[in-house]
């Protein structure tokens, strides 16, 4: 064979590489709405930037004649490229190619550019549209799985790690997407469970679909094991490029810092007026956010899950900013299991990656009720509480109304090393609300008058007094708990020249190998 012979091969397997599974699987691929592994890779990537590796793999099972039968690439698309011009490292798994199923090939495939991704400090994509592990190999694919799933649990806080599900993710493939920073999910083609309806019927007796089991919307609302549902593919990669123009290449760098034409010292008068004169109504909170990020752009995670608190990204400044605000127009913005769980993996994620905390407070305490205790809400209020303590990232929080009780405590408060709390004039900082609290201080005395009018004269003059008292936040701000109150308007301003004063901030945590957060 001669050179030129040589050159037409690699040509010739090159092409047979990158059509996967065969004409004939691609057509169905995108008869069910749904791109092949190269094709969502264009798009995520910058144009002509994928470096493919690994295109030449080909399994090693013998097992049911299984040797028979081999394509180039074997049923995952690896290699690295850029986005924005920042080095990614992806993986892509190709449903045309034997379901997209898990070979220990594959997963060597995987664990190459995971490991590439560790040694040179870049994110790691993956795209998930598989179903599962491949049978024929037995405990080889099941190994595999594990082999990846380490390299996840390495790679957490180092890499940021983000997951699309495009298609099936069942039983032990679950895992790997479940351990990474985020997952997105599309509402037509997605589902993620470890056990289908078949085997949920035949143990249980439960009739359900597979949407109403694990599609996206149950991941997105219920569970919020999704942290993004989108449309379709292509929203969902667009979406990816943006989450990641938020994020540090790894947590060794400050988060992203771009230049902005949304002047800092720009004021909102809208937020002077935007509290309801009675503290029981609600308010929209995203009003506030957008009023106070640049340009009114902010990207929110979680937004089906816990609408009770908003978490996301935005940028003050320039600066990219991770914000955690309770939203009292959902529940009162009252902190619950879901909620507490919800912002204290957000809380840990940006303090691993240097990304500054925002905390925007307007919380009545942690819904009662049998239901939560039972459902350990002491225990996830903790990881709140013990993410907020534990992060070291710049942390301002501004009150704007409500901050009760243990709530108070757990929103960023400052013995929990928050770096500047300020406070808006109607800031309440209190145990409790004044109703419920003279109910507890003067029960016996109101108990103890003659006639319901000289009860109801009594409570209602201790109310007064117990408001006048507390529904402010000055009495806090007597003890240096708040650092300023500070005109509604001007927060923005306020809290960019915080962050910025607080760019050389250096903190530690005592040595020790891991906290035990409670889980």
């Amino acid at each position: 064979m001669n050179n030129q012979d040589k050159l037409k091969k690699l040509v010739d397997l090159r092409a047979e590489a990158k059509l996967g599974g065969g004409e004939k699987r691609i057509a169905k691929q995108h008869s069910q709405g749904k791109m092949t592994a190269r094709e969502r890779i264009d798009i995520l990537l910058d144009e002509g930037s994928f470096e493919e590796l690994d295109m030449f793999v080909t399994h090693r099972c013998t097992n049911f004649g299984m040797e028979k039968t081999k394509f180039l690439g074997d049923g995952v698309v690896t290699g690295h490229g850029t986005i924005d011009g920042r080095v990614v490292y992806v993986y892509a798994t190709d449903f045309t190619v034997f379901g997209g199923s898990l070979s220990e090939t594959l997963a060597q495939k995987i664990c190459k550019v995971m490991d590439m991704a560790m040694n040179v400090g870049a994110p790691v994509i993956g795209i998930n549209d598989s179903g599962g592990a491949r049978i024929q190999e037995g405990v080889g694919s099941l190994a595999g799985y594990s082999e990846i799933f380490q390299r996840n649990i390495m790679a957490s806080g180092v890499i940021p790690q983000i997951t699309a599900i495009f298609g099936p993710c069942a039983g032990g493939a679950v895992y790997s997407p479940a351990l990474t920073d985020f997952i997105m999910m599309t509402e037509e083609n997605s589902y993620m469970f470890l056990t289908g309806p078949k085997v949920v019927k035949t143990v249980t007796g439960e009739d359900i679909s597979v949407a109403d089991l694990g599609g996206a919307d149950v991941h997105a609302s219920k569970s919020g094991v999704s942290q993004f549902k989108v449309e379709n593919e292509e929203e969902g990669l667009l979406l990816i490029r943006k989450l990641m123009s938020y994020l540090p290449q790894n947590n060794l760098e400050e988060a992203p810092l771009e230049e902005t034409n949304d002047p800092i010292e720009r004021v909102e008068d809208s937020l002077n007026s935007i509290i309801p004169d009675n503290a029981n109504k609600p308010y929209d909170m995203m009003e506030v956010i957008h009023s106070v990020a640049d340009n009114g752009e902010f990207l929110e995670v979680h937004r089906n899950y816990a609408k009770n608190i908003i978490v996301g990204f935005c940028r003050m400044g320039g600066q990219s900013v991770g914000v955690v605000a309770n939203q009292p127009s959902f529940l009162a913005g009252v902190l619950d299991c879901d909620a507490s769980r919800k912002a204290a993996r957000f809380v840990r994620f940006c303090d691993a990656f240097n990304i500054p905390i925002l905390t925007l407070v307007d919380v009545p305490g942690f819904l009662p009720g049998s239901g939560q205790e039972y459902a350990g809400v002491i225990t996830h209020g903790a990881k709140l509480l013990f993410a907020y303590g534990e992060a070291t990232v710049p942390k301002v929080t501004v009150t704007l109304r409500k901050s009760y009780g243990g709530a108070h405590i757990v929103m960023s408060c400052k013995q929990l090393r928050g770096d500047f709390n300020y406070a808006w004039p109607t800031a309440e900082i209190a145990v409790m609300g004044a109703e419920g609290a003279i109910e507890v201080i003067e029960g016996r005395n109101i108990a103890a008058l003659e006639g319901e009018e000289a009860q109801l004269k009594y409570a209602e003059e201790k109310i007064n007094e117990y408001e006048e008292k507390f529904s402010n936040p000055y009495n806090a701000a007597s003890f240096g708990y708040i650092d300023d109150v500070i005109e509604p308007r001007n927060t923005r301003f306020r809290v960019i020249r915080a962050f910025e004063t607080l760019q050389t901030k250096k903190q530690s945590n005592p040595l020790k190998k891991h906290s035990n957060i409670p889980l």
